[in-house]
C-alpha cells in the first residue's frame, strides 16, 4: 500500500511541477506534424496514380520515421521525467523528511519507480496507438503484432527510467543525466554499427554492435519492435533504407535486456537502502 501511495504522489508531483503537461503538450504537437506531414506526401502520391504497392510501400516508410520519432521521444521522456526523482531529493534533503516517517528506502524507490512507469506506458501506448490509427484511416495500412511491438517500445522506455533511478541512488542529477544519454547514444551507434555490418558481412562490426547492447540493450528492443510491426518492410535495405534490421536480435538478448532492467531496479532498491544520506 506504501508503495502505491508514492506512486500515486510521483504522478501528483509531476502534475504540479507540469512535467507531464509539457510531455503532453509537445507529444500533441508531434503528432499533429506527423499527420499534417503525412497526409500531404501521401496525398501528393495519390496524385500521380502510383499503384498500390507503391503507395504501401510510402507508407511502410513514413510510418518507420513516425514510430521512429516517437521512439525517440519517449527515451528523452523516460530520462527527464526521472532524473531528478532520487537525487534532488536528497540533495535537498527532502528525502530525509520522508524517511521519517514509517516507510522503508526500498518502498520510495519501488513506488517512485512505479509512478514513472504507469506514466510512460500510458505515454507511448497513446502516442504509438495514435500514429497506427492515423495511418490505418489515412493509408489503410496496418502493422503486424501490434501489442507485442508496443510493448517492447514500453520496455525500452523502462529500461532508461530503471537505469535513470538506479543513477540517481549514486550520482547527481547531472551526472545521472549525462551517463543515461550517453549510454543510450553507445547502444545508439552501435546498433547502426552492427546493422552495417550485417549487410556488407563484416563479422567484427557486428560483434562491436553485440558488444554496445550488452553495455546498454535498449536499440535491440527498438529494433525488434519495428520488426515486429513490419517484418517485411524491414528486412529489404532497397525499400527500408537506413530503417533496414539486417541482424536480426535474439531471443536470447531479449531475455537479457528483462535481466538488466530487473538488475537496474534491484540495484536501486540495494544501492539507496545502503546509501548514507
Amino acid at each position: 500500500m506504501t508503495t502505491l501511495t508514492i506512486a500515486y504522489l510521483t504522478i501528483r508531483e509531476t502534475q504540479r511541477r507540469r512535467i507531464l503537461w509539457i510531455a503532453l503538450a509537445l507529444g500533441l504537437l508531434f503528432l499533429f506534424v506527423f499527420c499534417l506531414g503525412f497526409h500531404y506526401v501521401y496525398l501528393d502520391f495519390e496524385r500521380t496514380w502510383v499503384g498500390n504497392e507503391e503507395a504501401q510501400l510510402l507508407a511502410s516508410l513514413l510510418l518507420a520515421a513516425g514510430l521512429y520519432a516517437t521512439n525517440f521521444i519517449a527515451i528523452v521522456i523516460s530520462v527527464v521525467t526521472s532524473v531528478t526523482a532520487v537525487s534532488a531529493e536528497v540533495e535537498t534533503h527532502t528525502v530525509e523528511t520522508l524517511l521519517t516517517k514509517p516507510i522503508r528506502r526500498w518502498e520510495l524507490i519501488l513506488g517512485k519507480w512505479l509512478g514513472f512507469a504507469v506514466m510512460l506506458l500510458v505515454y507511448i501506448v497513446l502516442l504509438t496507438g495514435s500514429i497506427l490509427l492515423f495511418v490505418y484511416l489515412r493509408a489503410d495500412y496496418t502493422v503486424s503484432n501490434l501489442l507485442p511491438g508496443m510493448m517492447l517500445m514500453v520496455m525500452q522506455g523502462l529500461l532508461l527510467l530503471s537505469l535513470t533511478i538506479a543513477g540517481g541512488t549514486r550520482l547527481s542529477s547531472l551526472a545521472n543525466g549525462v551517463l543515461a544519454f550517453m549510454l543510450y547514444g553507445v547502444a545508439f551507434v552501435g546498433g547502426w554499427v552492427e546493422q552495417i555490418g550485417a549487410i556488407v558481412r563484416n563479422e567484427t562490426a557486428v560483434d562491436i554492435g553485440i558488444v554496445a547492447s550488452l553495455i546498454m540493450p535498449s536499440e535491440i528492443l527498438w529494433k525488434k519492435a519495428l520488426t515486429l510491426f513490419q517484418p517485411a518492410f524491414t528486412s529489404s535495405p532497397m525499400m527500408a533504407g537506413p530503417f533496414t534490421v539486417a541482424s536480426q536480435p535474439s531471443d536470447a538478448m531479449l531475455v537479457y535486456a528483462v535481466l538488466y532492467m530487473a538488475g537496474m531496479v534491484g540495484f536501486a532498491l540495494w544501492s539507496f537502502t545502503r546509501r548514507d544520506l
